[in-house]
């Protein structure tokens, strides 16, 4: 099983940046694709954004593109998601997990997810 804990997460007004990390314990990190997802109210859990082990495959949903940027260091079991440019409409719960894909549809490998870290960001 893989524990996970996300923090990073605040508010922030429109145009302002985070910078999101989670650290992975246990099973499915080691060799395995790193994600982050978000979940808005009322809405489903959405795939954020992918990076391979090695790190030269990445992904990114087109509403992000060109303001989000995710990284791992695997000497440290660390993903990060560098937030800029941050709009409205990134408000969410974000959460990473193991996936199964880098790309859109992925899914968490694993049976659980962390607690997730609160992005709010204000107009």
């Amino acid at each position: 099983q893989v524990q996970l804990v996300e923090s990073g997460g605040g508010l922030v007004q429109a145009g302002g940046s985070l910078r999101l990390s989670c650290v992975a314990s246990g099973r499915f990190f080691s060799g395995y694709a790193m994600g982050w997802f978000r979940q808005a109210p009322g809405k489903e859990r959405e795939f954020v954004a992918g990076i391979s082990w090695f790190g030269g495959t990445i992904y990114y949903t087109d509403s992000v593109k060109g303001r989000f940027t995710i990284s791992r260091n695997n000497d440290k079991n660390t993903v990060f998601l560098e937030m800029n440019s941050l709009e409205p409409e990134d408000t969410a719960v974000y959460y990473c997990a193991p996936v199964d894909r880098i790309t859109s549809g992925a899914r968490n490998v694993g049976s659980t997810w962390g607690q997730g870290t609160q992005v709010t960001v204000s107009s």
